[in-house]
């Protein structure tokens, strides 16, 4: 586990704004409680609370990923995308203290979904 800091800073905050995600033109996630992650020279990241997200149409995934700031990670697909659903989505059920407040939110790949911030 590492802790972020001066040469990996990494900062939570409320969005602010209404964050909607659509994929093929559906809406998956929409929020009014986003919060965006600012993490060293990464672009921000909205983590949408999962009831805000319509679970129906993600699919759980085998896939796992471990990041040594956040911890380990879980995947969901978006099968209206096909390939570029696989993945697509990704949530730490249980993030080290540090990141606390993205337990069980999801966020997504910007560059497979259409992430709105109005």
């Amino acid at each position: 586990m590492k802790l972020p800091g001066p040469d990996h800073p990494i900062t939570i905050a409320p969005a602010r704004q209404r964050v909607t995600v659509l994929a093929g033109g559906q809406v998956v996630a929409e929020s009014d409680r986003a919060l965006v992650m600012r993490e060293a020279h990464y672009p921000p990241v909205y983590y949408l609370p999962r009831a805000d997200a319509a679970m129906d149409r993600l699919e759980p995934s085998e896939h796992a990923s471990y990041c040594p700031f956040k911890g380990e990670a879980c995947y969901f697909s978006i099968p209206a995308l096909g390939e570029a659903g696989r993945n697509a989505v990704w949530s730490y059920e249980t993030p080290y203290s540090a990141v606390a407040e993205i337990a069980g939110c999801l966020a997504f790949y910007a560059d497979r979904v259409d992430v709105q911030v109005i």
